[in-house]
């Protein structure tokens, strides 16, 4: 379902997006089936679609947008929030797989190297905070938090001899730090 989500609101800005006549888009699939959608050609290896997005010679040209100052601002806010999403989600695989917990190889990490390029800010203080960000989802998808969001549903279960002040610490414990900070 969350790789559904993240599908449709790439092709949502993407849609949203008014770009050059004639613009192309590459799209693949990386390893963990996330679409990703770029103006960029992807890493050597991987395998693409290319897409040509605008109007066709065959086509009469598209009319000028006429978006509403509210409208280009939505559009800016959700590229804005999507480029901040893969950039915290990059930096989070790169930080997991190269801590040689699993193996992985060049073009992945190379891959997300250049996700983490395009998509993360280049002010230091914004760029702190998408790492931070990223430090948390790692934490958030480590099995320490899979085992304490598990616990917390064994406690929830009917019958169960949990005290209240037990239920609510557990779930003060999974609020504070197994929660991933983007979605």
């Amino acid at each position: 379902m969350r790789r559904l989500l993240a599908t449709a609101a790439l092709s949502l800005a993407v849609a949203l997006a008014t770009p050059a006549r004639g613009a192309t888009v590459y799209k693949w699939v990386d390893a963990d089936g996330t679409v990703h959608l770029s103006s960029d050609k992807p890493p050597p290896g991987v395998k693409y679609e290319r897409i040509t997005v605008g109007s066709s010679p065959s086509r009469p040209p598209a009319k000028p947008s006429s978006a509403s100052p509210a409208q280009v601002a939505d559009r800016s806010s959700v590229l804005s929030s999507l480029k901040n999403r893969e950039c915290v989600i990059a930096l989070e695989a790169l930080d997991r797989l190269t801590s040689g917990a699993q193996p992985t190889s060049a073009a992945e990490i190379k891959r997300l190297q250049q996700t983490a390029e395009l998509n993360c800010s280049t002010d230091p203080a914004r760029r702190r905070e998408q790492e931070a960000m990223a430090a948390k989802l790692r934490v958030a998808n480590s099995p320490s938090c899979v085992q304490a969001r598990n616990l917390l549903a064994d406690m929830l279960v009917p019958g169960a001899t949990f005290s209240r002040e037990q239920v609510r610490s557990q779930q003060q414990f999974v609020d504070d730090h197994c929660v991933p900070p983007v979605q």
